[in-house]
């Protein structure tokens, strides 16, 4: 192919490369100052020197991170940082980051997961043992690829696994790589060509996932590969990497997926079940106890029409009752609308114009509605869903925003439906959806979802809070998995 590479002394400086700079153990970090201050290894104490994480020490010290740290609140010992660092920058989803102890005495340990055959790599490089029997024992096909300057690839070198994991021969491959591209799935194949060409570009590692079809096997398999590429002086790229079966990983991820999906539907269900409860409740409070209010009521104003003015005592103590009658007149008439505004039989824009206007009465913070429509119609299910995030996250600010104006708008288009509930307060911080009991908020995204819709919590750029719903104008039924 025109390139002078030896294909094993090449893969050799790669697992080199691969196996000094793996993260198998606990390193702490000093959040403060950003140092490394502690490594164990195998569970004891090695030298700081000899463990540089200098790319990592950079990453962190990026401002959104600093950010995100200084977010967490001081009193608690230990949060698990992870998910919102790999949201910020995906280089962080390959390491678990935790922060524990509070105030200065915090330290920020990272780990990643161990790499045994990174180990085996540096055990059989020093002792000097033969390659081929370090390959043979690697996790999947260990290969070397080469693109020549007009774009086309293929494949220098092939480990023994190649058979087991592709179904074909290496020497086959070798030959004709065009085999190996029939073997991805058709939709994954323009992927795997973009990633490659993205590599080759950038020089930046390969590491791409999709299905492989194995006719004789008549089965689809999972491959990861990754590989590090090098720009060789004639201007071709060649990459030295692995390939890794992780079908068994995937089912399982898919299942679990599946499962999150289905308590989803579930949770969805079960909110609409609510909801039909609190219906029932709320005619059988306004009608039985309402019906039995009203006749105590007309009974007591009869027995004051026929007491006699010497009786000034039982006259009082019918007058006290007849007081505490009203009193469970408007309790009752609150109860029932706890359960189900009768606000909302106007539509929704008068019920969220009415919520607004009970945010100003009872919290005192400026409220403003504002609607592209004067009257707009949805289904009961879409009324209810937007009713209930709205009060909920009017709920949220009242509690924690500190705001001094709250503006709720909804707009609805040909395709959907946007509701948005914005204060000016301190607005919510990443680290605030690490806690385990916000339950307000993931509640709003579950009600979205039943609907095929979705609702998103995000800070202002300016300080404050936007709740966004989105949800299709027309209804969808949710139908629960058996």
């Amino acid at each position: 192919m025109g390139v002078a590479v030896s294909p094993l002394s090449e893969i050799r400086k790669y697992l080199e490369s691969a196996a000094q700079s793996s993260l198998d153990d606990i390193y702490a970090i000093d959040p403060q100052s950003w140092e490394l201050v502690g490594v164990l290894v195998d569970g004891a104490e090695a030298s700081v020197a000899e463990h540089p994480l200098e790319d990592l020490l950079q990453a962190l010290r990026e401002q959104p991170v600093r950010t995100l740290l200084d977010a967490v609140p001081l009193e608690q010992p230990m949060v698990d940082i992870s998910h919102e660092l790999h949201d910020i920058n995906r280089y962080f989803g390959e390491f678990r980051l935790l922060l524990l102890g509070r105030g200065r005495g915090r330290v920020l340990l990272v780990m990643r997961d161990s790499r045994a055959f990174s180990r085996h790599i540096l055990h059989v490089l020093n002792e000097g043992a033969n390659l081929s029997a370090l390959i043979s024992n690697a996790p999947g096909v260990v290969y070397q690829a080469h693109m020549s300057r007009d774009g086309v690839i293929g494949f220098l070198y092939l480990s023994d696994a190649c058979k087991p994991l592709l179904g074909e021969d290496a020497e086959v491959l070798i030959a004709n790589p065009d085999i190996f591209l029939s073997l991805i799935d058709e939709e994954d194949r323009g992927a795997y060509e973009k990633n490659v060409s993205q590599s080759a570009h950038n020089l930046s590692v390969l590491n791409w996932t999709g299905r492989f079809w194995m006719q004789a096997w008549q089965d689809t398999k999972w491959i990861n590969l990754r590989a590090s590429p090098r720009k060789m002086p004639d201007g071709t790229v060649v990459w030295e990497g692995i390939m890794t079966n992780i079908t068994q990983s995937r089912r399982e991820q898919q299942a679990i997926r599946q499962s999150h999906e289905k308590l989803a539907r579930l949770s969805a269900q079960m909110a609409q079940i609510k909801e039909k409860e609190r219906l029932r409740i709320a005619q059988e409070v306004h009608d039985d106890l309402g019906g039995n209010l009203t006749a105590i009521r007309l009974g007591l104003s009869s027995i004051i029409k026929r007491l006699e003015p010497e009786q000034a005592a039982l006259l009082a103590k019918v007058r006290q009752l007849e007081a505490i009658v009203d009193d469970t007149f408007e309790a009752t008439h609150r109860i029932a609308s706890d359960l189900r505004p009768n606000v909302l039989e106007l539509g929704i824009v008068a019920a969220l114009e009415w919520q607004a206007a009970q945010f100003v009465e009872k919290i005192g913070i400026p409220c403003d509605f504002v609607c592209n429509q004067p009257e707009l119609t949805v289904s009961t299910d879409h009324a209810i869903t937007l009713f209930r995030i709205c009060q909920e996250a009017m709920s949220n600010i009242a509690k924690y925003a500190q705001a001094s104006h709250v503006e709720v708008t909804l707009e609805a288009s040909t395709d959907d439906i946007v509701m948005q509930v914005i204060d000016d307060g301190v607005g919510i911080a990443p680290v605030d959806r690490l806690k385990a009991n916000a339950f307000g908020i993931s509640g709003m995204a579950e009600r979205a979802v039943a609907l095929a819709g979705q609702c998103k919590v995000q800070a202002c750029g300016q300080g404050g809070t936007i709740v966004t719903v989105t949800l299709p104008v027309q209804p969808v039924n949710i139908a629960v998995a058996e």
